[in-house]
């Protein structure tokens, strides 16, 4: 598959680009707002890309799929018109600013024919896979699932995750991981409560708190931009637990799960990988097979609903319903 990659974003010339080209499939083409920056982006990639000055331009390039890492209230708008220029969509998380425009966003893609997936790398990782398995099969009866996912901004004021006009906010950029997890733990939420704080005065949740509760078990989870950097999970049922650090963007390092059955405390260790190559294949294969990518429609606005809530409550101070 030969990737059209959207934007100059750190993700993607960090962790997405060399993805792709430790992949089977190639960047073929990147686009930027300033034509000097995507040159760059382009030095030292063997498939030499071309490259362009304009986001529009790259809907012309020799391509077969676009990665989308715009800022949040962009993507929609831009995988829209890759839609239209008949190419398939790997869109970073959050795939659209609330649940109406994702669904939209879904049915633009259908009736165009071409696949749309949110790239949620976490997901990809074998870690992830094997604590889902875990406690699916070996802890019986869950009751608490808590997860944390925060780092600090201190210091840079201007980031575009403090904007709320690109849909900014620690929810919105970290605390969707959280929400993935529970629900990777738990299954779908019946109603959410939630407390956000704005501690730089610049219109979007810098730290955020929120409770979902299910008929038997509960989820704790915390997000926010002002203390240091800790991803993490803990899962407590009536036989046991399951906890993991460094659990949403491990960058390729080796890491472990610890969980106890009946009193039987276990580690299982994991060599380092890099879930975004990951991603990258499985988008592709899924692609190529026709089959729907394995972070679907019902998946991204499963995900989507429950943010939706947990905003709600925020901004209204009381629990509410996810809605179905």
């Amino acid at each position: 598959m030969r990737f059209g990659i959207l934007s100059t974003a750190d993700i993607a010339t960090g962790s997405m680009i060399p993805a792709i080209e430790d992949s089977p499939h190639t960047v073929a083409a990147i686009a930027s707002r300033d034509e000097e920056r995507a040159r760059e982006a382009a030095d030292g990639i063997d498939a030499a890309p071309e490259t362009y000055g304009s986001y529009e331009a790259l809907f012309d390039a020799d391509i077969d799929a676009v990665y989308n890492p715009l800022p949040n209230a962009l993507h929609a708008q831009w995988s829209r018109r890759a839609a239209d220029a008949g190419l398939d969509v790997l869109c970073e998380k959050p795939l659209a600013v609330d649940t109406e425009e994702a669904e939209a966003l879904f049915d633009h893609c259908a009736d165009e024919g071409v696949a749309l997936m949110e790239a949620f790398m976490y997901q990809f990782h074998p870690r992830t896979e094997r604590a889902r398995e875990i406690v699916r099969e070996e802890l019986e009866t869950v009751r608490n699932v808590a997860s944390t996912f925060t780092f600090s901004l201190r210091g840079d004021p201007d980031d575009i995750r403090l904007s709320p006009e690109l849909a900014g906010g620690s929810l919105m950029d970290v605390g969707c991981y959280p929400v993935s997890a529970a629900r990777g733990f738990l299954g779908e939420p019946e109603r959410a409560s939630a407390h956000a704080l704005d501690t730089r005065d610049c219109g979007v949740d810098t730290e955020l708190a929120a409770r979902l509760e299910y008929d038997e078990a509960h989820a704790q989870l915390r997000c926010g931009f002002d203390t240091r950097h800790r991803q993490c999970y803990r899962v407590d049922a009536e036989n046991g637990w399951l906890a993991a650090e460094n659990v949403y963007n491990p960058s390729g390092a080796d890491v472990s799960i610890t969980y106890s059955v009946e009193g039987e405390e276990r580690t299982e260790e994991f060599e380092g990988v890099d879930a975004y190559r990951l991603e990258v294949e499985a988008f592709a294969d899924a692609v190529e097979s026709g089959d729907e990518p394995p972070i679907g429609r019902e998946e991204t606005l499963a995900n989507m609903r429950v943010i939706d809530a947990i905003y709600g409550s925020a901004d209204r101070g009381e629990r509410v319903p996810v809605d179905e």
